[in-house]
């Protein structure tokens, strides 16, 4: 597909998740529009049912709509939280594949990102929701900007920390590690097979890390990826833990292993353009996308 938006294009706005706060929504909007971008938001977003921004089947059409609509040019998901994989069922997967659109988002979104790009081959960036725009530094909104307009070629890892050298090419995947793991068993599991997989988390302790990891690995999930590049995995209890864990889980597998990407829940939130052709550089601590590897 390709992505190159440009100034002037419309961005649709979803929430496949959580209710969010209307100020951050409004700020978020408002760092859009100073990059230069449109917005389009559909009235039934601000639905609200528990801790869901509306019911399955109105959440999900909005994001078919917006798939649907040709002057969008690009999907963003409002905030995470839980509820997108509860609207795959409710998707117009057929106007999804005939409209393939751009979709941003991160955290609960990578259950919308996974199944895009495993189901449909569409990319999708990885980078921050709406509302975490509206909190974003300047890092994170220069990153947005750039993977939106095309300009993303490579990413350097300057704090990265090298778990197993080497370099490797395939396709950038994954995503929310806990989001990931509930994908496990369901007709949307996403298939990692020639991946480079990208992981991060929050809030889970090191034994639970260990063990989504440990479960994905039993479960098939890890046999055929190229290589692993790991983001934040911010407030999680006994972080020192966390490279021994992930050297354990992939050790052996001869792949190169690396850490430290700022991309997830951390104060800055690099984007990643997903489903496109990476070249992973363990050995120079960096990620390069394939038009220019």
């Amino acid at each position: 597909m390709g992505i190159s938006l440009k100034k002037g294009d419309i961005i649709g706005v979803a929430a496949p998740s959580a209710r969010f706060d209307r100020r951050l929504f409004d700020k978020g909007l408002g760092c859009l529009n100073d990059m230069g971008f449109r917005t389009r938001v559909h009235e039934e977003i601000f639905g609200k049912l528990r801790y869901l921004a509306g019911t399955d089947r109105a959440r999900a059409g909005i994001v078919s709509r917006l798939f649907l609509d040709p002057e969008v040019k690009a999907v963003i998901s409002v905030r995470g939280g839980f509820g997108a994989m509860r609207i795959l069922d409710f998707l117009d997967w057929d106007t999804i594949r005939r409209n393939p659109t751009l979709f941003i988002g991160f955290s609960d979104a990578t259950a919308l990102i996974a199944a895009l790009v495993a189901k449909e081959g569409v990319e999708a960036v990885h980078g921050p929701n709406l509302v975490s725009l509206a909190k974003a530094n300047q890092t994170t909104l220069e990153g947005v900007y750039r993977a939106l307009t095309g300009a993303l070629t490579e990413i350097a890892v300057p704090d990265a920390r090298c778990l197993a050298g080497g370099r490797a090419k395939g396709r950038l995947v994954g995503g929310n590690l806990a989001t990931l793991v509930h994908m496990i068993g369901t007709p949307y599991q996403p298939d990692f097979s020639g991946g480079i997989l990208f992981l991060e988390d929050v809030g889970e302790p090191a034994y639970k890390i260990d063990r989504m990891l440990s479960q994905m690995k039993m479960a098939g999930c890890f046999a055929s990826i190229k290589g692993v590049v790991t983001g934040s995995f911010e407030d999680c209890a006994n972080p020192d833990y966390i490279p021994e864990i992930v050297s354990e889980v992939f050790g052996g597998m001869d792949i190169p292993v690396m850490m430290g990407l700022e991309s997830g829940h951390g104060e800055t939130n690099r984007s990643l353009i997903m489903g496109q052709q990476v070249v992973m550089d363990a050995d120079r601590s960096r990620i390069i996308w394939e038009n220019d590897a």
